[in-house]
């Protein structure tokens, strides 16, 4: 089973497992690396109340190498519902420095039961349901993106 797992992930983000660490960096990609791998996505963006209010309700779906970058001005206390979203997400609650602090994993669609993140989030990713665990991506693992402050980043897009 497990191999067929490892063929599914190749087979669908193929282009982007493993290739994070010699891509450029840029506003619409979010990449991830952790011992073991590396994972690049297209995302969009919301930085903006209204952006992140919305999120990625009423998608019916999500490509398997896309998702949605949250980025707000300074590390807060985040929670997270899954209301008027339409499709299973993992969540992932990530630190100023973009270190993954928590992953929701599979977050059901509709339920609109909190899913708290802790205290100093800066960012959120969110990613199908499911994906995060397939491909080993886990807490510790660090994202590199823009909009992280460069002179607290722990991969910074100076350098790869």
């Amino acid at each position: 089973m497990i191999r067929g797992s490892v063929a599914l992930i190749l087979a669908v983000c193929g282009p982007f497992v493993g290739a994070a660490v010699a891509a450029p960096c840029s506003d619409s990609t979010a990449e991830l690396r952790w011992d073991g791998g590396s994972v690049r996505f297209a995302v969009e963006i919301a930085d903006s109340p209204d952006e992140r209010a919305r999120g990625l309700m009423y998608r019916e779906s999500l490509p398997a190498t896309s998702g949605m970058l949250f980025v707000y001005d300074s590390p807060q206390t985040v929670s997270f519902w899954m209301k008027n979203t339409l499709i299973p997400l993992d969540i992932l609650f990530i630190a100023a420095d973009g270190t993954v602090k928590r992953i929701a994993s599979k977050a059901k669609p509709h339920d609109e039961a909190p899913l708290p993140a802790g205290t100093a989030v800066q960012f959120v990713l969110e990613i199908n349901g499911g994906l995060a665990a397939r491909l080993g991506l886990g807490e510790g693992a660090v994202l590199r993106h823009p909009a992280i402050d460069p002179r607290t980043a722990k991969w910074t897009c100076a350098a790869p």
